[in-house]
């Protein structure tokens, strides 16, 4: 079951901040968060979809797809920001 961080209304920046503190990767459509993984670097690493919009179940499809090119992302030092289609 999802946990509530009481996150849903916050900004780009706090959402950035809570991933940075608790070591979370960033998965989104807002190329906001793109900008902030060039300006910022990482942590946190930042998964920009770019598929449009799409179902839940298409979402995760995509990202099963993708399992392995994610995995070597997340072990990427050099790496900031990561855009799947």
């Amino acid at each position: 079951m999802p946990r509530s961080h009481g996150l849903s209304e916050a900004t780009d920046r706090v959402l950035w901040e809570f991933a940075k503190a608790n070591d979370f990767l960033i998965v989104t459509q807002d190329v906001d968060f793109a900008g902030m993984a060039g300006l910022l670097g990482s942590p946190p690493k930042v998964i920009w979809l770019r598929s449009g919009n799409q179902s839940t179940a298409a979402i995760a499809d995509l990202l099963r797809r993708h399992v392995q090119t994610i995995q070597a992302f997340e072990v990427d030092n050099n790496a900031a920001c990561l855009e799947i289609y």
